[in-house]
């Protein structure tokens, strides 16, 4: 399927990151050339003439297509902000993993031209809505690209979380604390506490208890039609919950959490022969034959 080149292209750069600044100033200069309209981070300084400078949230409004230099944070903040807008994202790698940010630097601008040409895949990424509800009023409530953390403190002891799907009770965790993650977020958290890989497109939740007290416990696969609901009983102890480990909410004895598939999706600009487990081989080590 071929797309509509992008009128209006910006890019959002990780903090404090050099080298995005230095790529930053090279697609600008590439993007003049080719008299296309591009707004980039105002974090960045010393930017061509005929560059516009604007704040992340005011690229993220009226950008039609974004350019994300840094790593999978970056892309991960980058879509709590257009988060439901379909802007697609093209992301280069400046972090470690990448498992978000598919592009190499060397690749950027090869990567770019076939974006102008249309010549691209938009790949949309399941996010989840969470709601913190506190003696029925709503205390906070956000979206999520990787995954919905409730977890203790460093002190802590282990915490106590009835689980429910669909208004049925499924079980009480007793655990450091409990993972629901999308597909896009079970290479993250969920990957480190045993969780399962599920691959993205996958209609599906992952459910992972953080070293449960009973063994029995284990990584639980639900559809994305599950709509779920947490609810902490543990007291006098700290609790948080964290949305793609960047935001967060101190919980309280009592409070319910409802989670469920948003309606909002994150879209990615793929290239046309990626291929999802040669990035698992990559990143995860896996031998060859």
């Amino acid at each position: 399927m071929s797309h509509q080149p992008p009128a209006r292209v910006g890019i959002i750069t990780k903090p404090d990151e050099p080298r995005a600044d230095l790529l930053a100033a090279e697609i600008a200069l590439w993007a003049a050339e080719r008299e296309i309209n591009l707004f980039v981070n105002d974090r960045v300084k010393n930017l061509p003439p005929g560059t516009f400078s604007a704040s992340a949230r005011e690229i993220a409004d009226h950008a039609n297509m974004l350019i994300v230099l840094g790593g999978d944070g970056t892309m991960i903040a980058t879509a709590r902000l257009v988060g439901g807008r379909g802007t697609p994202v093209l992301g280069i790698n400046l972090g470690t993993l990448g498992y978000l940010t598919e592009f190499a630097v060397e690749n950027a601008l090869p990567a770019l031209e076939n974006v102008i040409r249309g010549d691209y895949e938009v790949e949309p990424r399941m996010m989840l809505d969470w709601t913190v509800v506190r003696d029925g009023d709503h205390v906070g409530s956000a979206s999520a690209l990787n995954d919905v953390v409730v977890n203790k403190s460093a002190l802590a002891r282990i915490i106590e979380i009835d689980f429910s799907v669909n208004s049925q009770w499924v079980t009480s965790y007793h655990a450091d604390g409990l993972i629901i993650a999308t597909p896009t977020g079970s290479t993250a958290y969920n990957l480190s506490a045993g969780g399962p890989i599920v691959t993205p497109g996958t209609e599906a939740i992952a459910i992972c208890p953080i070293c449960p007290h009973t063994i029995t416990n284990r990584p639980l696969v639900l559809p994305d039609t599950a709509e779920i609901r947490l609810v902490l009983n543990t007291r006098e102890q700290e609790v948080m919950l964290t949305a793609d480990g960047q935001t967060g909410l101190m919980m309280k004895a009592g409070d319910q959490v409802e989670i469920k598939k948003s309606a909002k999706t994150f879209n990615m600009i793929r290239a046309k022969d990626q291929d999802y487990f040669q990035i698992l081989r990559n990143k995860l080590k896996w031998s060859g034959r």
